[in-house]
This record gives structure tokens, C-alpha cells and sequence, in this order.
């Protein structure tokens, strides 16, 4: 047989596939990342986010001449680099015919604290007087400020109970001003017996065994959502063989949860030496901390942190690898996590096997969560006796709960597990706000689902909730007053949920879609919605799916039977 393709033609398959790379590209992307060549390491997929954050914050946007040029730098293709990038949230990816973002990017939060507290008005004004050329300005996702609402962001400045005027002073002046935040010190926290666990547990003087029993006795529980006892979770990873990685979820991410936020803010170095314990107990070859973006203060003041420990000699450079999320509610699920860890996009696994048999790159891993950790070092120096003996109504330990909506007083609040609403109501948050009256609230965030005021006398805690329907999850306490409306409320929180599906699933990506639509309708159609609800929660891959139809069926359940739900809902 003859060779019949022609020169030409074999020149041009032997080449560089795709759009050629510009030189200068390249040379500029090394200029911001350093020079891929002395330094393999730069290379690895799981730098990638990081990658794309820096060309982000350095351009304002995602040019596709850059990604070319950064496939290139790591050796990747670029159907991996786009589909990453255009994942999350928080990079802003522009093809060549199209012209990139304004320089300035204005947030307001669109979640349920802030929505009741008049987040509508406040983007409705904003939008209509910003210059389209110079600030756009968008609805986000909860910013983890909800006892502060309603929030905005001005670039990386969050601007709390904004009002229109605050936020276009903010725009017309440039005072960017970064958050202060003043936490307690490296010296500071070791003068008061900081990190004398960790010391303990590295010369030996405190074992593994010891530990569990400690955590088991306090019954300190995963207080990320899952509720998973801690002891179990180390002595599962640490059965299995190394090398063993350890991570924490600093991705919270629920509307009304803001508790590690705060912790992290007040005390990240007692939320370091747990953390350390942790990854100590498993003997974790490194320890990863993925924090969501939407906390770049706490970004600095980890970093800050995490260079007192090295320069201390309490950890090895580069033992604690500080990473940051960019705009997914999903990555909170731990798997999602991990894959968004390794450069990809953050979309659950399918388990078994679970993270703890094969999670970080490829190894057994543990995670835990911010407050979970944070409590390891002040139960050890306080005893498991003191915070086990915590709890109301046959509860035990501590919770913070996370409080927002219509309260006197909204905030963190650290209360007895297993305190009642009302209880927690009348005795932290100086009850309802002037004029309100309580008509229900979300015992769990968003996913959580939605309670009457009838039921405020409910132990708030692991295993409380869940003959009603409910569950307490990272115990985001949402109230909602006479004067809400229930169908917006319903309507908001399954518009979240349909925004921040991964969309791996069908169940999850169409049933939240067509869910919202149902719920947008004049009258609900119940028999409907509640088999879309079923389908949702038993075929979904993960949590979300599974629980984001929660506040509509727990609003048929509790607030009105069928007929007076469609009668309700007519109404308006």
C-alpha cells in the first residue's frame, strides 16, 4: 500500500494540537507562579486551584490565553484546566471573543439571613446605580456572616450590616481596608498551657489509646454535620496502612453556619494544636487545611499562624499545607473535598471505599472538622468528666450554636447540647427581635429542615431531630418570625440547593431545578412534590440531594396538611 497522506498534512498532525501558545504567556504565567522548569513541584495537579486563584487575583479574571499557557506550565490538558476553573464559583473565566469582567465586583448575600434582613433591596439599589463598565454586581451565596446580615462584598472586603450608601462608599472611595481580626498569639497561647497536649503526645507521655478513651468518655462527636464520634474516626484510619494524610474542613458553608468562622478568628492557634493532635493520632504524613474563600481574613491570619509554628520548631515547614476552597457549598461534603484538594473539581465520590480507606491522593485519610478539633486540647486540659457532664434534658457536651433571623441578640452562642429553642432563645439571644413573634426556625442550616413554634421544646442535638423529620447538623439555628413568608423562605433555600449542585447526579441536578420550579408556581402541587422529594433523597449521591428537599416536606408536614397547603400557598 501507498502513503497517500501528503507532507503538508503530516506536518500539521505532528504539531501542537489546538490553539497556539503565546510565548509571552507562558513567560508571564512563570513571572506569577515561578519557573515550573527549577521546580517540578510546582507541576503537581493538586497546585492547580491554586494556580488559577493567583492569575484571579492578579488579573481579575481567567483569560483562555493564560489557561493555554498554564496547561502548558503543568503539563495538563486543557479540557482538565477549563473544567476546573469553570467549577468553582470564584474564577471568572473569559473566551477569546468576549471581554473580561469590570475591575471591581460587588457581592450581596443572597442566603436566608440575609435575604430576611433585606438583601433584595440592597442588590436592587446597588445594581441599579453602579456604572455596568466599571462594578458588576452580584448575588452570592451565604458568606458565613449571617449573625452580621445583610452582608456584601466590595472585592475582598466584607461589608457587614450593609446598607446601599456603606457599599458605595466603600466603591467610590477604594478604602479596601482588610479585616482586623485579633487573635491570640503563639506566645500568648503557649503562657496559658497551649499546645501541652501535642508535646505530651509526641514524647510519648500521653498514647493513642489513652486518647480515644478520653474522647470517648467526653462523647465528642464530628460537629461538621455527620455527628460521626471522633475516636472511631481515628482508630478507623489508623487501622489502615500508610502513608496516611490528615485533613481539615474549614469549608463550612451552610446558610447560617458561621461557628468555625469564629472559633478560627478568636482562637486558631487551640484549633491548630487539635488539629495537630489529630493528624498526631493517625500519623498523618501532612496535614491539609482547605478553608473556603470566602474567609480571606482567616487566610491571613492561618498563615500567620502556621509561620509562628515553623519558626517555633513545633511543626516542619511545610508539614501544615493551608489551601482555600473558591465558591462550592459542595466541597464541604468530605469527598468532594478531597477531590477539590487534588486539583479537580470538587464533585462527591462514590463510596465505598470511604476517605478513611482511600481519600488523598490515593491514601487513607482523615477528616474533621474546624470546631471538632478545636475542642480536642480544652476537653484534655479540662477533663472528659467536665464536658460530658455539659448537656440538658439527657443530653451531653457543649454546642455552638449558630444563630441568626429574627433574635434580639444573633451570634455564636456555646450552650449545653440538647437545650431547647426556646431555652436557648430566652437565655442567650435575648429572645425574638422587636415586633416579631415566633413562627418556626431551622434547627440545621438549610438542609436541616424547618420546624413550627410548637416544637421550640425539642432538645437540640445529635438524634433529637430526627423522628420530626429534621436533623441538627452543624447546628445553624435560623429563626423565622410571623411576619415571613413561608413560600419564600422555601423557595430561597431550594434555590441555593439547585445553585450549588455539582450536577453529577441526575437526581440531585434536575430534582432541585425542577423542585425550585414547582415551588415558583402560584399553587404547589404536593402529591408531586413530595414523590420528587422521595427520588431526590433515595437515589442522590450525596448529602445534598438527599436532604435538599428538607424544608419543603418538613414544611407540608408541620405547617399545614395538603388541602391547606394549596390553600396556603394560593393565598401567596
Amino acid at each position: 500500500m501507498h502513503d497517500t497522506t501528503s507532507p503538508q498534512r503530516a506536518r500539521r498532525r505532528g504539531g501542537a494540537r489546538g490553539r497556539e501558545l503565546a510565548p509571552l504567556a507562558l513567560s508571564g504565567l512563570r513571572a506569577l507562579l515561578g519557573d515550573e522548569r527549577a521546580d517540578p513541584a510546582l507541576r503537581r495537579r493538586d497546585r492547580l486551584i491554586e494556580h488559577l486563584h493567583v492569575l484571579q487575583d492578579a488579573h481579575g479574571h481567567l483569560a483562555m490565553a493564560e489557561l493555554r499557557a498554564l496547561a502548558s506550565y503543568m503539563a495538563l490538558p486543557m479540557a482538565a484546566i477549563y473544567e476546573t476553573a469553570t467549577f468553582y464559583a470564584h474564577f471568572d473565566v473569559v473566551h477569546d471573543d468576549q471581554a473580561p469582567p469590570p475591575a471591581l465586583t460587588v457581592r450581596v448575600c443572597d442566603s436566608l439571613s440575609c435575604r430576611l434582613a433585606g438583601a433584595e433591596a440592597l442588590h436592587e439599589r446597588l445594581a441599579s446605580g453602579a456604572d455596568p463598565e466599571a462594578v458588576r454586581v452580584l448575588r452570592a451565596p451565604c458568606m458565613g456572616r449571617c449573625d452580621s446580615a445583610p452582608v456584601a462584598q466590595v472585592g475582598h472586603l466584607h461589608v457587614r450590616y450593609a446598607t446601599a450608601e456603606g457599599v458605595e462608599a466603600v466603591v467610590d472611595t477604594g478604602h479596601f481596608h482588610p479585616e482586623a481580626i485579633l487573635w491570640q498569639r503563639l506566645a500568648d497561647y503557649r503562657a496559658a498551657g497551649g499546645y501541652r497536649l501535642l508535646a505530651a503526645c509526641q514524647a510519648g507521655e500521653v498514647d493513642f489509646a489513652a486518647l480515644c478513651e478520653a474522647f470517648e468518655h467526653a462523647g465528642l462527636r464530628g460537629l461538621g454535620g455527620a455527628g460521626f464520634p471522633i475516636f472511631r474516626k481515628w482508630q478507623a484510619v489508623r487501622a489502615e496502612p500508610g502513608p496516611r494524610y490528615a485533613v481539615i474542613n474549614a469549608d463550612e458553608g451552610e446558610p447560617g453556619t458561621f461557628k468555625d468562622r469564629h472559633y478560627l478568628e478568636h482562637e486558631p492557634h487551640r484549633f491548630l494544636e487539635g488539629a495537630l493532635v489529630g493528624a498526631w493520632a493517625v500519623e498523618a504524613e501532612a496535614l491539609y487545611i482547605y478553608l473556603r474563600d470566602e474567609y480571606p481574613g482567616l487566610h491571613r491570619v492561618l498563615t500567620e499562624a502556621i509561620a509562628e509554628l515553623e519558626a517555633g520548631g513545633l511543626v516542619l515547614p511545610d508539614y501544615i499545607v493551608l489551601r482555600r476552597g473558591a465558591g462550592a457549598y459542595i466541597c464541604g461534603e468530605e469527598s468532594a473535598l478531597i477531590e477539590s484538594l487534588e486539583g479537580k473539581p470538587g464533585k462527591p465520590r462514590h463510596r465505598p471505599p470511604f476517605v478513611a480507606q482511600r481519600g488523598l491522593f490515593g491514601r487513607p485519610t482523615l477528616v474533621n472538622n474546624v470546631e471538632t478539633v478545636y475542642w480536642v486540647p480544652r476537653i484534655w486540659e479540662q477533663g472528659a468528666d467536665w464536658f460530658a457532664a455539659q448537656g440538658r434534658h439527657g443530653r451531653q457536651g457543649l454546642r455552638s450554636f449558630s444563630v441568626s433571623g429574627r433574635v434580639a441578640r444573633p451570634g455564636v452562642h456555646l450552650a449545653p447540647a440538647g437545650i431547647t429553642l426556646a431555652e436557648l432563645l430566652e437565655e442567650y439571644c435575648g429572645g425574638m427581635a422587636e415586633g416579631h413573634r415566633l413562627a418556626g426556625y431551622l434547627p440545621g442550616g438549610a438542609s436541616g429542615g424547618i420546624l413550627p413554634a410548637s416544637k421550640a421544646d425539642i432538645p437540640l442535638d445529635f438524634d433529637t431531630l430526627q423522628e420530626h423529620g429534621c436533623f441538627i447538623g452543624s447546628a445553624a439555628i435560623i429563626v423565622l418570625s410571623d411576619q415571613d413568608d413561608l413560600k419564600a423562605v422555601a423557595t430561597n433555600l431550594l434555590g441555593f440547593f439547585a445553585d450549588e449542585s455539582c450536577g453529577q447526579c441526575t437526581p440531585c441536578r434536575v430534582g432541585t431545578e425542577k423542585m425550585l420550579t414547582l415551588l415558583e408556581r402560584d399553587e404547589w402541587d404536593v402529591e408531586q412534590l413530595e414523590r420528587l422529594a422521595r427520588v431526590m433523597a433515595d437515589a442522590s449521591i450525596c448529602g445534598l440531594g438527599q436532604a435538599a428537599h428538607n424544608p419543603v416536606t418538613s414544611l407540608l408536614r408541620d405547617f399545614c396538611g395538603e388541602l391547606e397547603a394549596r390553600q396556603l400557598i394560593a393565598k401567596g
